[in-house]
């Protein structure tokens, strides 16, 4: 078919791709990506993959363990309030979380971010988020993939999704096989929501007339260096359960053995007012927030009495607020189970 020269011709750039505006974000990724480099890591930015050695790393008998997450409809608020920034702590987050109650150290992660049309200083502002995420969980930003695509997103809308590989010694993976009852519950504190629930807390937020957005958008804390100084420098933690989606009955089953259950007390811990202020202007059931939200414990770590001591200083001395939260008990039905007694204390205040 011969072309019409009636027409003016058309471009990628006419269609809604700039290329030229991807090359000037990955011209700003690369110092971003360099600020998080770590032993392991071969060359840089640029190749088709990412390379990483592990031996180089100091691992002799690894295990590889990945993760994959998202940030979900907390987006939505960043969008909103123009404010692109700390989303990307979160996408970390919710990845190497995962990774580390398994054990294991995250040793590099991949971003992808998508969009209807790209905007090269709101791009920036994302990534670097992701870069200050992977240098508080001590892993390299080692590649990732930036697509513009015109008409899958409205203007200024944009997703997020990330991927991250860790790995542990085979003998220090977790959860460890000798839980038992007896067995005493510690929390660590959240630094407010994290990225779960966000359906929710936008409908409670519209209800509510408002909230603050920094605060709503406080990012996802990031438990890796301190519970890897836990698990290797007093050999004690049984099993780590990160708070996600699910909340504390639907995480803490995840690291039990079946045949037993966790026991929490609401009453040793205290959660962010923020907790209170949705449970009250939501009128939120007691149940619904528990599987919703974390609740003020963000991770949860499971050691035998006798090692409560020696972990809580490791916890502490590396900046975690840590609670003795509940216990390890048999449970009256086969599988594992989570139970959280005197809830309604929370939104007490």
């Amino acid at each position: 078919m011969k072309p019409d020269h009636n027409r003016p011709p058309l471009t990628y750039k006419e269609a809604g791709v700039d290329i030229d505006a991807g090359d000037a974000l990955v011209e700003h990724i690369k110092p971003l990506a360099r600020s998080t480099d770590r032993k392991g890591v071969m060359g840089g930015l640029g190749g088709f993959g990412g390379l990483f050695d592990l031996k180089a790393a100091g691992f002799k008998d690894p295990i590889l363990v990945s993760g994959t997450d998202g940030v979900g409809t907390k987006l939505m608020v960043a969008i909103k309030a123009g404010i692109p920034d700390t989303v990307g702590i979160d996408l970390v987050a919710m990845c190497v979380n995962d990774i580390v109650v398994q054990g294991a150290e995250p040793l590099f992660f991949l971003d992808y971010y998508a969009t209807g049309h790209l905007d090269v200083e709101t791009g920036r502002r994302i990534v670097a988020g992701i870069a200050e995420g992977c240098r508080r969980a001590g892993c390299a930003l080692i590649g990732g993939e930036t697509a513009e695509m015109p008409g899958m997103y409205s203007d200024g809308d944009f997703d997020l999704a990330g991927f991250s590989v860790g790995a542990a010694e085979r003998d220090q993976l977790l959860p460890r096989t000798d839980i038992a009852p007896g067995d005493v519950v510690l929390g660590l504190a959240s630094s407010g929501v994290h990225s779960n629930g966000y359906s929710l807390v936008r409908k409670i937020v519209e209800r509510g007339g408002g909230y603050d957005m920094q605060k709503l958008l406080e990012p996802t804390r990031i438990y890796v260096k301190p519970l890897i100084a836990a698990i290797r420098g007093t050999g004690a933690i049984k099993g780590l359960a990160h708070i996600t989606g699910g909340g504390l009955p639907g995480n803490v089953p995840r690291c039990l053995p079946d045949g037993l259950r966790a026991r929490l007390d609401a009453r040793a811990w205290k959660p962010a007012p923020i907790f209170a202020w949705l449970q009250k202007t939501g009128s939120v059931p007691t149940e619904d927030m528990l599987r919703t939200f974390n609740c003020g414990l963000g991770m949860i770590v499971v050691v035998a009495k006798d090692d409560v001591a020696k972990v809580t200083k490791v916890l502490v001395d590396a900046g975690e607020s840590v609670a003795q939260v509940g216990v390890i008990e048999r449970a009256p039905t086969s599988e594992a189970d989570c139970i959280v007694e005197h809830a309604d204390t929370l939104w007490r205040s």
